[in-house]
């Protein structure tokens, strides 16, 4: 079953959601896998498919998994301030809502149904921004069809990176190959309490948008 959303909808209302997961409700496997089939139809340079989802359910193994990443938040300089220039484009109350957020997602992390480590074959430590540009064009597309496909199935979730703090413990939890395969991100998901999101507040477009020359 998906979400009567127009394709507008659904582009404009695919939220971080954080309060709003549902904590209480298993996520099926079958809508797991369908966001996956969506999500590997994304681009992917060259063709080369080297995406990977690491989708953890299992309880202890969530909850191993929650403990590396709120090692990872806790360390200095991951949860520093907000830089002035970005503080300007967020009003104060949607700023308060962030961290408040935030602070529940770290609370109850290890309570959320499913939690998605997306991966890519190939490390970038070191590489140039080509390279760069190159493994992390070829999956973050996936990753936001994901997320896309999650929201249309009533589901919630919410792009965060604690666990690359600790990426080799992260990858020790998860029998991930460090060497070869990098993480991408720790995707919480759950079913979300109500479906009705909005649009976002955002800065006005003619300070994004450059013609021709920035």
């Amino acid at each position: 079953m998906t979400l009567d959303l127009s394709s507008d909808e659904l582009l404009s209302t695919t939220r971080a959601v954080r309060h709003r997961l549902d904590l209480t409700r298993p996520v099926p496997r079958r809508l797991l896998e369908e966001c996956v089939d969506l999500a590997v139809q994304a681009p992917t340079g060259r063709n080369r498919q080297r995406w990977h989802f690491v989708i953890v359910t299992d309880p202890e193994r969530r909850a191993a998994l929650a403990e590396v990443w709120r090692d990872g938040v806790r360390m200095p300089g991951v949860s520093a301030p907000v830089p002035e220039r970005d503080v300007r484009r967020a009003d104060v109350a949607h700023m308060e809502r962030v961290y408040s957020g935030a602070a529940h997602l770290y609370e109850h992390i290890h309570e959320v149904p499913a939690i998605v480590v997306p991966c890519v074959e190939g490390r970038t430590d070191d590489a140039s921004v080509l390279q760069q540009a190159g493994t992390w064009g070829s999956i973050l597309p996936a990753v936001w069809s994901f997320m896309l496909a999650a929201r249309a199935r009533g589901l919630g979730s919410c792009w965060t990176t604690g666990n690359l703090v600790h990426e080799k413990e992260s990858a020790r939890v998860l029998g991930i190959p460090y060497d070869d395969v990098m993480q991408a991100a720790f995707i919480p998901v759950a079913f979300t309490l109500g479906t009705d999101f909005r649009a976002a507040r955002r800065i006005p477009r003619e300070e994004v948008l450059h013609w021709d020359t920035w």
